[in-house]
């Protein structure tokens, strides 16, 4: 099995009335977290509303989430993975968060494909190239949708060969894609970990070969995103379907304003640490609203 399996948390960044950050408000969300069976966390991703935080702010998520996994783990004997968001589109950035990640304890740091820039396939291979030298195992993020660039299947092929590379978050959207990756990269790097980055394409990933998701759902309820994803895992595709289909309302609502503005109304709603967001992203619809607790309600969370 890949190092990166299971159920991991795209955490959100809990935040006050007056736009500042909710450290205490994220050290609960940390420590449900780890109570409710998850198999790691991930803080400063784009659920964490990173763009908008300041460097200060984001290595006290990250000392945070370190400390409390840390004790957790020493405490119970488990071991839960930490992966720290470390993407930029300019690749000195990129690699000086990667360095500050494994400087503070991380397992894996998450480094998204450049966005903004649009660089070539050789672009991207030489951003990752310079992040992989740094020494910490690197997850690939794949999000077309927000950087702008897919990066193809023959190119993480090249990507992978590198040191240090621990596997994908996988967003592309497209299942056929990432049947390719776990077809072409896993036949030669078996613990390469390819974790769907949308809950609602983690069955078909899990059935064809993938490790598991990295999960906006989660930070509602991370029992049962570990379950469904253990689930599957373990080769019981009956549960694992059950667990989709009860949960299908849920995925769809939680994108359906945005994220994390949807998800964080999710939290709110039901009395967890989430609070503001930071412009320019702002509070979901009334009609939002509804259908997110008519999802929550539906699904029995």
């Amino acid at each position: 099995m890949a190092a990166i399996h299971g159920a991991y948390t795209a955490m959100i960044t809990p935040m006050n009335a007056d736009g500042s950050v909710d450290y205490d408000g994220f050290a609960k969300n940390v420590q449900f977290q780890l109570d409710q069976g998850i198999d790691g966390l991930l803080p400063l991703g784009t659920t964490g509303e990173t763009p908008t935080l300041t460097e200060d702010e984001e290595d006290k998520l990250i000392d945070i989430a370190i400390k409390l996994v840390k004790e957790f783990n020493s405490k119970t004997g488990k071991d839960v993975k930490v992966m720290i968001g470390a993407g930029s589109n300019c690749t000195l950035d990129a690699v000086r968060y990667v360095e500050r990640a494994k400087a503070k304890g991380a397992d894996f740091a998450l480094v998204v494909a450049p966005y903004y820039n649009k660089p070539s396939k050789e672009g991207i291979y030489q951003h990752f190239a310079a992040c992989s030298k740094v020494g910490i195992p690197i997850v690939v993020y794949n999000i077309a949708g927000r950087t702008g660039v897919n990066i193809p299947t023959d190119l993480m092929v090249r990507i992978a060969d590198l040191p240090n590379i621990a596997g994908v978050k996988e967003a592309s959207g497209s299942v056929a894609q990432m049947m390719e990756v776990i077809g072409q990269v896993k036949s030669v790097h078996p613990e390469f970990a390819v974790m769907s980055g949308d809950d609602g394409l983690t069955l078909p990933l899990v059935a064809a070969g993938g490790d598991g998701i990295i999960s906006v759902a989660s930070n509602l309820i991370p029992k049962l995103m570990h379950e469904f994803a253990q689930s599957g895992l373990d080769g019981d595709f009956k549960k694992m379907r059950e667990i989709h289909y009860r949960l299908a309302p849920f995925f769809k609502a939680e994108f359906c304003d945005g994220n994390p503005t949807s998800i964080k109304y999710a939290m709110n709603f039901k009395k967890m640490p989430a609070g503001a967001m930071r412009l320019p992203l702002v509070e979901v619809t009334d009609a939002a609203k509804k259908t997110i607790e008519d999802a929550i309600a539906k699904c029995g969370l």
